[in-house]
């Protein structure tokens, strides 16, 4: 018997793919998600989050359940770029946010948030081939019990660099593919003998050596202990021969690798505890975004829609916000009040975020690579990192809070991520953080003014309007979507025109009803 049509299917149960699924729960959708495998995932891959994704999470509840430490987030006191350690310390306003978590527990997490929002998750369920309509889409799928058939309203591709989805619907994935590097990567054990007081190693014949990335003249070689008591070590040469793909990597030809690039042994044995352990060798880097993000009823998140470096992990920085990005706008057009060309927007707001981490993470492996002009060029860098504003643009380009979405208003706050702010409701002392929890848009009102509510009263069944009062407000009132952004913003609402609120109303959540 054929299903009954679906209102979004999403192929892919990785993090954006999930993220993306109890977005569209949490606004009263039901989508079906589809993947391969067999349950998630264990395979160790990214270590932790970077930039204002660590926000969305704190915007959606989600930043302490995840391992968030008590209090709202706090920014890093540094970070690299390139390898080279960059300090925050001189910045007023620091937008560089990490979370260590590891990805199979990201993944878990995710899972368990989307079915308590009865997202409908169906492991070991591939998306085979897909048929686009105008108004729909026909996906075939091979499940454990043989292959059946989904209509649905919309296709979510969230299946990865090599994306099935993108491919079937003929969406171009132009770009660049470097061969010229071995990347080996392994958890391992090391004497305890080698470790230094600040988190890195201390080896003879090669000098100490820091927590995080180190470029020496025959590659790079990386360091980290996230976890206690299961370091991870990395080495990438250049210019060698490319690996054997069919041949899995071993702690032997690790630890040869490592002799070449540090031009001493270390002591690697087989990690200890329970794994699974990484243990990969990746030979060159993709850079690809498509060409574009929709094509009519089919969309794509995530690795669908670029491949990039992991070099400052900004991986899941953007394909979180691409799914939290799509979620609301998808639920709006589903719900029946999504203005005309929202769905497009999430093309043009996205697209160049895409850009901008394809064009740093391509720069900072140029920054790692071997060779006297890059020893050059990494000491002027470094002289120019020392300047406070430069230190602001790379903090920025870290976070991805340096592209402004046009939202229509001029006001400094609009297209930008609503700022973290202490307010005083009826309900007491809260973060505006608290205030998107349940991901519906909302209109903070710092003035405590009764028209607000009047001018609001025909979006009430889609808009909460939050009358707030706030000791350093950066602005009279502000319009937020329900992924943090601000479309709206006034330094003085007794000399604002209604119709200008009305008109951001309706541009962003359609006419008043």
């Amino acid at each position: 018997m054929p299903e009954k049509p679906a209102d979004v299917v999403i192929s892919g149960g990785g993090p954006n793919g999930l993220m993306l699924a109890g977005e569209l729960g949490l606004a009263g959708m039901r989508p079906i998600v589809l993947e391969k495998l067999p349950q998630p995932s264990d395979e160790p891959r990214a270590n932790g989050i970077v930039g204002q994704v660590v926000r969305l999470l704190d915007i959606r509840g989600l930043y302490h359940e995840f391992g968030g430490p008590p209090g709202p987030p706090r920014p890093a006191p540094a970070f690299y770029f390139g390898g080279m350690p960059v300090s925050f310390a001189t910045l007023d306003t620091n937008p560089v946010h990490t979370l260590l978590i590891s990805q199979p527990k990201l993944v878990r997490q995710l899972e368990k948030r989307a079915r308590g929002l009865s997202v409908d998750i169906r492991w070991g369920h591939e998306l085979t081939g897909l048929t686009q309509h105008d108004d729909h889409v026909v996906v075939t799928v091979a499940g454990p019990e043989g292959p059946y058939e989904i209509t649905t309203n919309f296709l979510v591709g969230a299946d990865g660099g090599k994306s099935l989805v993108r491919k079937e619907t003929g969406i171009a994935f132009p770009g660049t593919t470097t061969t010229r590097a071995v990347t080996r990567i392994a958890h391992v054990s090391l004497p305890e003998k080698l470790r230094t007081e600040d988190g890195g190693l201390d080896v003879p014949g090669a000098g100490r050596l820091q927590f995080g990335f180190n470029r020496v003249e025959r590659g790079v070689f990386t360091y980290a202990e996230l976890e206690p008591g299961r370091p991870m070590i990395a080495t990438t040469e250049y210019g060698g021969e490319p690996a054997d793909e069919d041949i899995p990597l071993t702690l032997q030809e690790l630890r040869d690798s490592v002799r070449r690039v540090l031009g001493a042994d270390l002591p690697i044995d087989p990690p200890r505890g329970p794994g699974p352990h990484a243990l990969r060798r990746l030979d060159g880097q993709n850079t690809r975004q498509a060409e574009r993000y929709r094509e009519g009823t089919v969309f794509l998140v995530g690795d669908a829609a670029h491949v990039h470096s992991a070099m400052g992990g900004p991986g899941l920085n953007l394909g979180l916000q691409d799914a939290a990005n799509l979620g609301w706008k998808l639920a709006a057009h589903l719900n029946g009040w999504a203005p005309p060309g929202l769905l497009d927007t999430y093309h043009t707001e996205r697209h160049p975020v895409g850009q901008r981490v394809m064009m740093h993470t391509l720069a900072q492996g140029a920054l790692m690579a071997p060779g006297a002009e890059v020893t050059a060029l990494r000491q002027l860098f470094g002289e120019l990192v020392g300047l406070p504003d430069n230190v602001a643009h790379i903090a920025h380009l870290l976070a991805g809070s340096d592209v402004r979405y046009d939202t229509g208003d001029t006001h400094p706050l609009s297209g930008r991520m609503v700022p973290d702010l202490t307010i005083h409701t009826s309900h007491g002392r809260q973060r505006t953080a608290e205030l998107l929890h349940q991901g519906r848009p909302v209109l903070l009102d710092l003035t405590d003014s009764a028209n607000l509510t009047e001018i609001t009263h025909g979006w009430a069944d889609r808009v909460d309007t939050v009358p707030a009062a706030c000791s350093d407000a950066p602005a009279d009132a502000l319009l937020i979507r329900p992924d943090g952004y601000v479309t709206w913003a006034t330094n003085s609402l007794q000399h604002t025109e209604p119709a200008q609120l009305e008109q951001a109303l309706t541009r962003w959540f359609g006419p008043a009803h």
